[in-house]
């Protein structure tokens, strides 16, 4: 397994490592309820260097990414700025979710996953060399210009971070949600995967472990991705392999608002989402009888079945919930049936955005 620069600092805390897409990461580090509450209620961080920073560079940086990209990096105009977006093949599937910062018209920065880092990259060098542009593809894993990450997040995290960080207030204070700063050597982004406010820190691979031990100093929780999971779905926000994959349109996955259809503009799996309009909503589910929501699970309709994408307990509602792929004609506040080890247990369907800034929303 791949290991990240913080290895070392997660086996010292004790943590509870697994296999993560062949990287070696944290599970928790004794528990991961109190971790998923901290995020809540004060502030924790993750370890998320395993994630692949990527440059795009060049006079035809734009052009590459207008092109490749299913959302319009012409929406971004201020230095900073953040953009969320599938990356699509051919047949309108999706290769991976990732974030692009817009940096200068000839200078972005992508953040792709860590399970799909590899064929993001092939695949985007093979359509680069098939458009024949002037760009430059620079992933920042490995050596001297290596760099890690440490998502900060809760409603404590902004200020835990200028405590540890003060040069950095000035220039993030006032960050607007998706945007991001460079302060000396890092890269700091108003941005997250948990539902609550904070930071995603870039920085040099050698000086991680030093931040990540004053972030504890100063009360910050380690944790790991079993927290990370169940706050992501608590906040609605899909996880690539299992709301959505190649097979999976980004209509289908309650990713349309990431999609521009309107412009002229041509990008990769545009003309099979045109040919092949959306098929499925995507909802969200809060269970009410006994049982535990898990991925697959067949969900029985009024209007026909569905199938759950991804289901766990819910440590902030004490509930059950999932995201699902459901008919088009299922309505919010609808009432269905999940089959749980062979039982079909009810459950009610909501908006799939369970809990934001700490309040239960459904």
């Amino acid at each position: 397994m791949q290991k990240t620069v913080l290895n070392d600092d997660h086996r010292r805390s004790g943590a509870r490592m697994v296999d993560f897409g062949g990287w070696e990461m944290p599970l928790h580090y004794g528990s991961q309820i109190e971790e998923h509450h901290a995020v809540r209620r004060d502030a924790g961080m993750f370890d998320v260097s395993h994630m692949c920073a990527v440059d795009i560079t060049g006079l035809d940086a734009a052009a590459f990414l207008r092109r490749l990209l299913a959302n319009n990096v012409d929406k971004l105009k201020v230095a900073g700025k953040a953009l969320y977006s599938a990356m699509l093949n051919e047949s309108g599937g999706v290769i991976d979710d990732l974030i692009v910062y817009y940096l200068d018209d000839a200078n972005y920065r992508v953040v792709i996953n860590a399970s799909t880092a590899d064929k993001d990259l092939v695949w985007m060098a093979a359509r680069l060399d098939e458009w024949q542009m002037s760009v430059t593809i620079t992933p920042r894993r490995e050596g001297a210009n290596a760099l890690a990450m440490i998502a900060v997040q809760g409603p404590n995290a902004r200020q835990r971070v200028w405590q540890v960080l003060p040069a950095s207030r000035p220039a993030c204070e006032s960050l607007k949600p998706f945007f991001a700063a460079v302060v000396d050597d890092y890269f700091i982004g108003r941005t997250g995967y948990t539902g609550e406010d904070g930071y995603e820190i870039t920085l040099p691979a050698d000086q991680a472990s030093g931040l990540w031990k004053a972030l504890a100093e100063a009360g910050v929780q380690p944790c790991g991705l079993g927290a990370r999971d169940t706050l992501r779905l608590e906040a609605g926000m899909n996880l690539y392999g299992q709301d959505m994959d190649e097979t999976v349109s980004p209509l289908d996955a309650g990713l349309a608002w990431t999609v521009d259809l309107v412009s002229p503009r041509d990008f990769v799996g545009k003309a099979a989402l045109v040919a092949r309009p959306q098929q499925h909503q995507f909802l969200g589910l809060v269970l009410a009888d006994r049982g535990v929501l898990r991925a697959h699970q067949q969900v029985l309709t009024s209007k026909g079945s569905g199938e759950i994408t991804s289901g766990s307990f819910s440590p902030t509602m004490q509930q059950s919930i999932a995201l699902a792929r459901l008919p088009l004609t299922v309505a919010i506040g609808d009432e269905v049936e999940v089959s749980i080890r062979d039982k079909f247990r009810g459950a009610k369907v909501v908006k799939p955005c369970f809990v934001r800034n700490g309040a239960v929303l459904v």
